[in-house]
């Protein structure tokens, strides 16, 4: 995690894809993707994750101008509901919320560009508002459309990506998809971690990756997809760059016995099954909804 970082090479890199974004988050490695390549499966399984991935596309992903992100829906939204995209807290054009702070309702008119399943920019989205934003616990942020599911669908013939509603399970094959980059990255769910510190945040069960999962700066907000369901069970926000203790950019695990373990060049996520309760008829954000356990202002 860090904050976006104005990159003219970076923006050149993506004029060849269609998009051409202004900044680009450094985060998991300031390198250019040509130079950074994620490291080989580990094991059998991990290759086998890697192969059954090969399924999982881009429909549905966005890029923003610094991060990537997801259209989301609950498997309570309704079509004529206003559209959901998902990314991180700190991807945030605001700026990084600080421990304790929560967004709600906030005005955003930002835009967003829609992939389709080959990862070609089909057409531009665009944001009402900043329906909720924290960096506490969690690292999310989820902005309310000015387009609706049925409308998203209509015009491109894409569908939202459905949040699943239940804890991730160890050892699940996963795949990241980076609408920024154009990029996934296959791996598996290594474990879960109690206490996730960076710098001033931390964060709540968080998704540890096993190592083949080397995502870098603009991944920030990507989903993290079961590939046995096509689900997003988690949004990607981190990992530990230089094997420093508890730092921005280097977060250190902390057990439920107080216990601080680094591991330089792992990656983790957010858990996404919490959004779930908190999100009511019509798409709306209800903080005292029953099982919601989001943080509040």
């Amino acid at each position: 995690m860090r904050k976006p970082l104005v990159g003219a090479l970076f923006a050149v890199l993506l004029l060849g894809a269609g998009i051409a974004p202004a900044t680009a988050a450094t985060s998991h490695g300031a390198a250019a993707p040509s130079t950074v390549k994620a490291a080989a499966p580990s094991s059998h399984t991990a290759v086998r994750a890697e192969v059954r991935s090969k399924a999982i596309g881009f429909a549905g992903t966005v890029a923003l101008s610094n991060c990537s992100g997801s259209v989301v829906r609950t498997p309570g939204s309704q079509p004529n509901d206003p559209a959901l995209v998902l990314s991180n807290g700190h991807c945030m054009e605001s700026g990084f919320p600080g421990p304790g702070v929560v967004v709600r309702d906030q005005p955003s008119t930002r835009s967003f560009t829609l992939l389709n399943s080959a990862g070609s920019g089909v057409g531009t989205l665009r944001a009402s508002k900043i329906a909720y934003g924290t960096m506490t616990d969690t690292d999310i942020s989820v902005y309310q459309l000015t387009s609706t599911y049925a409308q998203i669908q209509s015009s491109y013939g894409i569908k939202a990506l459905e949040l699943n509603t239940a804890h991730p399970v160890q050892g699940t094959a996963i795949t990241v998809v980076s609408g920024y980059w154009k990029r996934t990255y296959s791996c598996n769910v290594d474990g879960f971690v109690y206490r996730l510190k960076e710098g001033s945040w931390t964060w709540k069960d968080s998704v540890r990756y096993t190592s083949a999962c080397q995502t870098i700066g603009g991944t920030s907000g990507s989903p993290v997809i079961d590939n046995a369901t096509g689900k997003v069970v988690a949004v990607n926000n981190t990992g530990n760059e230089d094997g420093q203790r508890c730092t921005d950019n280097n977060p250190c695990e902390v057990d439920a016995s107080g216990k601080v373990t680094v591991r330089q060049g792992i990656n983790y996520a957010q858990e996404t099954y919490g959004i779930v309760p908190c999100i009511v008829a019509g798409n709306k954000f209800d903080l005292n909804a029953a099982g919601c356990t989001l943080p509040k202002p």
